[in-house]
């Protein structure tokens, strides 16, 4: 079990530092986001900082990018990093892509289903097939070979996708290598959402090379005031994450509804305090994994059993935020990821 740990908006000079100290406390590899911070600037330090870790944008923004220029830069990345880069992609939502971006949004789905192919496309094309990609969205029919970056001496980049509900799922299962499960997952999620859903459309294939990214919220700790500490930073999270209407039927899943709506409303009234008290310790405990540092590994393993028929790499999404502040912990939680590591 390949254990990550997701990173945050580290500035450029210093991701060197952080791939090597990642691989130095035990992780398998970077989740590397994209938020106020481009994921590839990031994952091209790492690629060139000389260790041994896998790298994975979780996610890229797509729209904004056209595939071609995705599909070389992920082409370029792939070959800095001995094969070991894959391109995670996703939608974002409408008012970044159409505000922030000044991109097209409509029929997200569809539009992305076609995007990994354009990608695809796009990775034949430099290793010299003919490039003739027409779909809906997005049309690639010339690449000259001066234009061409040319075959390298790894495998395509995998692409994976970003996906939390029925449709988006089966689509990653059709399409993509991977999938990047929302951080609003639970072992419910798991068995009714996620794995039906990918096998949907994997035609009874088996998922052993299919890989899915687990985001896991940890409580660890070995004093109650430690554990506790790291709830609240989840129950604040799992609020955050939670008031997005399309996430809604996640709490549906687990016998909580109307959890949203009651979000959005302390939302809207601005009382964060509010939100957290929506998220009650019966809510919470579906989405968090709590014990002390040694009982931990087996939590975890027992949290991604259900998974074990995919290539399944948990994600300590709490791990990246300890890499500054607070040495000690990112230690322990290397410590976490090496215990894993042979599970």
């Amino acid at each position: 079990m390949k254990v990550h740990v997701m990173t945050g908006g580290t500035p450029l000079r210093d991701f060197a530092q952080l791939a090597r100290d990642a691989a130095d406390a035990g992780f398998a590899g970077l989740v590397i986001t994209e938020s106020g911070r481009t994921a590839y600037l990031s994952t091209a330090v790492a690629a060139v900082a000389d260790v041994d870790l896998d790298l994975a944008t979780g996610v890229a923004v797509a729209f904004p990018r056209s595939p071609m220029v995705t599909a070389a830069t992920a082409w370029e990345l792939a070959q800095a990093s001995g094969g070991r880069f894959r391109l995670g992609l996703g939608t974002q939502v409408r008012a970044h892509i159409e505000r922030r971006y000044s991109s097209p949004f409509d029929h997200p789905g569809p539009r992305l289903r076609e995007y990994v192919e354009a990608v695809k496309a796009c990775f034949a094309g430099f290793r010299g097939e003919g490039l003739d990609y027409r779909g809906e969205f997005y049309q690639h029919t010339l690449l000259p070979a001066m234009w061409s970056p040319g075959p390298i001496e790894f495998p395509d980049p995998p692409v994976d996708i970003a996906a939390v509900n029925p449709w988006m799922l089966r689509m990653a299962g059709a399409v993509a290598d991977g999938v990047h499960v929302h951080p609003l997952n639970s072992p419910t999620y798991h068995e009714a959402t996620l794995l039906p859903n990918l096998r949907a459309r994997r035609g009874g294939e088996s998922l052993e090379d299919f890989t899915v990214f687990v985001p896991v919220f940890t409580a660890a700790g070995d004093t109650a005031e430690e554990r506790a500490r790291w709830r609240e930073t989840t129950r604040t999270m799992v609020g955050f994450y939670g008031s997005t209407p399309n996430y809604a039927f996640v709490f549906d899943q687990i016998g909580k509804p109307g959890t949203t709506e009651a979000l959005r409303a302390a939302q809207k009234a601005g009382d964060m305090a509010g939100m957290n008290a929506v998220i009650d310790d019966e809510i919470l405990d579906n989405f968090v994994v709590e014990g002390t540092w040694a009982e931990m590994p087996d939590r975890i393993a027992a949290r991604m059993d259900p998974l074990r028929g995919t290539n399944v790499a948990p994600v300590l999404y709490h791990a990246g935020m300890t890499y500054r502040r607070d040495p000690e912990t990112f230690a322990n939680f290397g410590r976490l990821a090496a215990a894993l590591r042979d599970r």
